[in-house]
């Protein structure tokens, strides 16, 4: 089975599984369950290392340069009471770090936005991007990407006293929050192509603009705007289910890289031996 076919059955299975939400808003993820798992991972071979060149060099280094973000409750968190990094993303970057060097902590953290994630790849700054980073054709001009190992669909995230907008299909002539360097503003110009677009360099300033009201809503992909929800206090909705097509996240490498079939194969064991739904469901 390939990975996408693999990605698409267990998201399937899984939101059967959780009564058909893939997350459990406002549930904080377990910390002692993430640390052991991610300290059980498995550590590759001298010849699966020697056989990348992309593994070889972050082997001989003794530190993976990671490109990540530590504001997203659900994929990548910041504990700032023991500085560990928890969430979906940032557990598979822990264990692919594991995998080549041994030791989960063996990373050296970058913090990205959605206009850096390709710079710092293409300038060497780091030799990966786990950054729920949407694999796009301009993208994958530029740098290359492993995976995918999730999709998601655009949502639109409105305060929770909007009456007015339902639907991305209510959107014309309102301000509608994106954010710059992102798929929204392409989603937007699809589905919505009379609303009045804003862009915002990150994540939480167009939350912000919501909140503030300087927006009417904001347009992103569906499992960030759950991420905004579940860190949120009861300010804002959903208004109505995803929309447009399915978003595949990958990881980011330079271009060329043969760690994209390195970390191809590590997903397919993750898959196997049950790594990947349990860290999913933490």
């Amino acid at each position: 089975m390939s990975i996408t076919s693999f990605l698409k059955s267990t998201l399937t299975a899984l939101a059967l599984v959780t009564g058909g939400s893939l997350f459990a808003q406002g549930t904080p993820i377990n910390a002692a369950a993430f640390d052991a798992l991610v300290a059980q991972g498995p550590v590759a071979s001298a010849d699966a290392i020697a056989a990348s060149t992309w593994a070889s060099k972050i082997k001989q280094a003794g530190t993976l340069r990671l490109g990540g973000t530590q504001t997203s409750n659900l994929f990548s968190l910041l504990n700032e009471k023991d500085n560990r990094l928890r969430g979906f993303d940032a557990g598979l970057a822990q264990l692919i770090t594991r995998y080549i060097l041994g030791d989960a902590a063996k990373f050296q953290f970058t913090q990205v936005t959605s206009s850096t994630r390709e710079q710092v790849l293409i300038n060497d700054q780091v030799d990966m991007v786990l950054a729920t980073y949407s694999i796009t054709p301009a993208r994958a001009e530029k740098i290359s990407f492993a995976g995918p190992y999730y999709t998601s669909q655009a949502g639109v995230l409105v305060k929770a006293n909007n009456k007015t907008i339902q639907s991305y299909n209510d959107l014309a002539g309102k301000k509608a929050a994106t954010q710059a360097g992102s798929t929204g503003p392409a989603i937007l110009a699809q589905f919505a192509p009379k609303a009045i677009v804003q862009e915002f360099q990150t994540h939480q300033e167009a939350l912000d603009a919501l909140r503030q009201g300087r927006v009417d809503a904001y347009v992103t992909d569906h499992t960030l705007l759950l991420n905004a929800l579940s860190l949120g206090s009861g300010d804002a909705k959903l208004a109505g289910a995803p929309f447009g097509a399915q978003d595949p996240y990958g990881i980011g490498l330079p271009k060329g890289s043969d760690g994209v079939a390195f970390i191809n194969a590590f997903l397919k064991q993750l898959q196997a031996d049950g790594t990947w739904a349990k860290l999913w469901t933490i």
